[in-house]
C-alpha cells in the first residue's frame, strides 16, 4: 500500500509546523500520519482540518491519529491507533475506516491487530531513537518476527534513516516511519529522495 511513511511532530519541527507539513507533504512521502496525540480533541480537529487541505492539495494521502470521533467529523476513514484505543472501538467503529492502523511492539499485538481488522500496523522501535531517548532498539529479527506473524502490511518504525531503510525492508517490511528525519530535515524532498533512492 504504502512504502514511505511520514509521522509528524509539531514538537521536533524548528520552525511553523504547517509550513514544515506542506514542505513534506511536497515531497510526496506515500502517505502522513498525523500524530499530535497530546493535543485535545478540539484542537486536533482544527489541525487536522488544516493538515487535510494542505495534503489533498499535494496529494498525499494523511492518515489520522488517536482520535476517531474527529476523522469522522471530517469524513476521513484513514486512522492510526494506538492499541489501547483500538480495543475500545466496535466491529461497526472500525468497519466506517478504510485504512485502519495501529502501533504494535509484540507479535501478540500485531496478530490482535490483525484479528480487529487492521489494513496495516507499525512495528517498532527497530533502532534506537532520539523520539525515545534511552530506550534500545529492538532490531531487524522483532521486526522479522512481527512480518512473518501477520498477512498485513507492517511497517517498520524508529531510527529509520536512508543508511538502514534497505536492512529494513530485507527483514520483510512494507515500509518504513520516519518522524525525526521529515521533521528536522532541511530539505526534505532531497530527503525522501535519498529514501527512494535506497529501497529501489
Amino acid at each position: 500500500m504504502y512504502k514511505i511513511i511520514c509521522i509528524t511532530n509539531r514538537s521536533l519541527c524548528g520552525n511553523d509546523f504547517l509550513s514544515r507539513l506542506e514542505a513534506v507533504a511536497a515531497a510526496h512521502p506515500d502517505a502522513v500520519i498525523l500524530r499530535e496525540k497530546d493535543l485535545p480533541e478540539a484542537e486536533y480537529l482544527r489541525l487536522a482540518e488544516k493538515a487535510k487541505a494542505i495534503c489533498e492539495k499535494h496529494q498525499t494521502p494523511l492518515i489520522l491519529h488517536s482520535f476517531p470521533n474527529a476523522a469522522k467529523a471530517l469524513n476521513h476513514t484513514l486512522i492510526h491507533l494506538p492499541m489501547p484505543k483500538l480495543r475500545t472501538l466496535s466491529a461497526e467503529e472500525r468497519s466506517y475506516f478504510s485504512v485502519l492502523g495501529a502501533s504494535c511492539h509484540s507479535v501478540e499485538e500485531a496478530k490482535e491487530a490483525e484479528r480487529f481488522g487492521c489494513t496495516y500496523i507499525t512495528a517498532g522501535n527497530v533502532f534506537e531513537t532520539d523520539c525515545k531517548k534511552g530506550l534500545p532498539g529492538k532490531g531487524v529479527e522483532f521486526l522479522r518476527e512481527i512480518c512473518e506473524s501477520v498477512n498485513i502490511d507492517v511497517y517498520a518504525l524508529g531510527g529509520i534513516s536512508a543508511r538502514n531503510i534497505a536492512e529494513v525492508m530485507r527483514s520483510g517490511a512494507d515500509g518504513a516511519c520516519i518522524m525525526s528525519g521529515f521533521m528536522k530535515a532541511e530539505n526534505p524532498k532531497k530527503l525522501m529522495e535519498e529514501l527512494r533512492n535506497a529501497i529501489s
